[in-house]
């Protein structure tokens, strides 16, 4: 059993490694919700293939521990791979996966405590062979638990984007998860309101299932940007659900509201497109 001393050198080691790693990453942005089911990972992956096709190198951490979705919505089937002291990402369409998916038998859930948890995500951070990039994008479980707080500490984001609905209850809930990146000192935080229409695919007709500029409401009355709203479109859930990206089909209006959002965050974080 290791002791007490041995534990601390552990973490300080893995420390370590993380400010190694984290240095040779430009900008480092987290992706979150105050609550569940408002599509936090459609907007995490699609934003990462809106930046990447811009000409930025980009990774995407999968940090929902308990929830990994991020294989199944790019149809990453394959581990990653490891030499045994370095972990090193999948690459797809040339961003550069992790996720805890590839590590645990399919349909297994992960029935690990908030420490363990946050050992995962560390490990994500300094053991994962990110190389140098452009971007790092962190899709979080919803939420303010511990993994938020795990990466606030060690990933050291300078952005935060909160994804919302447009729906009463879902603002309220992502009003908190702005008051705790404001708490947690990160310095640019921006809104996406997802969901905000459903356009008929007969008459083309929007229709506003969850209310209308709830997002945008709540981005002016706490002082954090609004960056751009996604419809609802019944392609883009099928596309989902197959494990094909967005930006490898036909065009369709929502893969332009990704590209919009994604010039946004670009310019935010002085970034030349």
């Amino acid at each position: 059993m290791s002791s007490p001393r041995d534990k601390w050198k552990e973490i300080q080691e893995r420390r370590e490694r993380i400010k190694k790693r984290v240095e040779k990453i430009r900008h480092r942005v987290v992706i979150f919700s105050g609550k569940g089911g408002v599509g936090k990972t459609t907007v995490a992956v699609n934003l990462s293939y809106g930046v990447s096709v811009k000409g930025f190198s980009v990774g995407l951490l999968d940090a929902d521990i308990t929830g990994p979705n991020v294989p199944k919505m790019l149809g990453i089937t394959e581990p990653p791979s490891s030499d045994g002291k370095n972990m090193y990402p999948i690459l797809k369409d040339g961003i550069k996966v992790i996720s805890i998916a590839g590590f645990i038998p399919k349909d297994a859930p992960v029935i690990w405590r908030g420490p363990l948890r946050s050992i995962a995500i560390e490990q994500f951070l300094g053991d994962v062979e990110w190389g140098e990039l452009d971007f790092l994008f962190a899709d979080l479980p919803p939420g303010t638990g511990d993994e938020v707080l795990t990466i606030a500490q060690e990933m050291e984001p300078d952005m935060a984007i909160v994804v919302t609905t447009p729906q009463e209850l879902a603002i309220i809930d992502s009003t908190r998860a702005v008051n705790m990146a404001k708490k947690l000192g990160i310095k640019r935080i921006a809104i996406v309101e997802n969901m905000s229409y459903l356009s008929c695919p007969h008459c083309g007709k929007e229709i506003d299932i969850f209310g209308k500029g709830g997002g945008k409401k709540e981005a002016e009355m706490l002082g954090v940007e609004f960056i751009g709203e996604i419809p609802l479109d019944l392609r883009a859930r099928e596309y989902a659900d197959k494990g094909i990206s967005l930006f490898n089909t036909e065009d369709i209006k929502i893969k332009e509201d990704f590209l919009k959002i994604a010039d946004k965050v670009i310019e935010l974080l002085g970034e030349k497109k």
